[in-house]
């Protein structure tokens, strides 16, 4: 399968905001976009002429710079991020809210979500490891949609995983109120379909409805 294996923070740096997809190195000063950073020199985007690079005020370019950055929070690639446009279209119903409900509804979001890993990208390989379980079964797929009433757990043997531990010990996320925390936080349980107010990526999905209805 397909994916992006280039370095992380360039996408942070196209973007020109956090997108969060290194963990813990996000919060530090080695992050190039973050405020008082000791490489705020490379605050700008990537490329031979990216510190020259001037900010068109076109209403595509805003368009278009959105979509990028919520493809990118998730972690998908283009193909998948407009085949979910399209079901969301066809949902009834807000079709923005709709996208964003299928992004957090991925097993591997929630993983993520749960404070499992400390990226997406390390919470999408516990996915894949076969890591995780959903109503005791286990499934591989990051995809994945999970459902109201739906238990996802990470197996016995994981729970010791130096890495996941340390996650539980160091991260200071909260649980989102859609997910309900059991067996000392390495169970979550859906409650509900995640309402807007309760996305807090700060995403104008509006932008990203414009551009694909072109």
């Amino acid at each position: 399968m397909a994916r992006y294996t280039g370095p992380v923070c360039r996408l942070c740096r196209r973007e020109r905001t956090k997108l969060y997809l290194k963990g813990e190195r996000c919060f530090t000063l080695k992050c190039p976009v973050s405020e008082n950073s000791d490489r705020q020199k490379r605050a700008f985007p990537p490329g031979m002429h990216g510190a020259n690079r001037q900010r068109q005020g076109s209403e595509y370019l805003g368009q278009l710079r959105e979509k990028q950055k919520a493809r990118r929070i998730y972690g998908l690639l283009e193909k998948q991020f407009r085949n979910l446009y399209e079901e969301a279209s066809r949902r009834p119903g807000i079709t923005g809210t709709n996208l964003l409900q299928f992004l957090e509804l991925r097993l591997d979001n929630v993983a993520y979500r749960a404070g499992w890993g400390a990226s997406r990208a390390q919470a999408r390989q516990l996915v894949r490891h076969g890591h995780v379980t959903i109503n005791g079964k286990r499934v591989t797929i990051p995809s994945y949609r999970v459902r109201p009433g739906e238990v996802i757990a990470l197996k016995a043997v994981t729970r010791e995983n130096f890495n996941v531990k340390r996650n539980a010990d160091v991260l200071e996320r909260n649980v989102p109120g859609w997910l309900e925390t059991s067996e000392n936080g390495f169970a979550v349980t859906v409650r509900v379909v995640p309402a807007r107010e309760q996305i807090t990526e700060t995403i104008q999905e509006q932008l990203i409805v414009e551009l694909y209805s072109k």
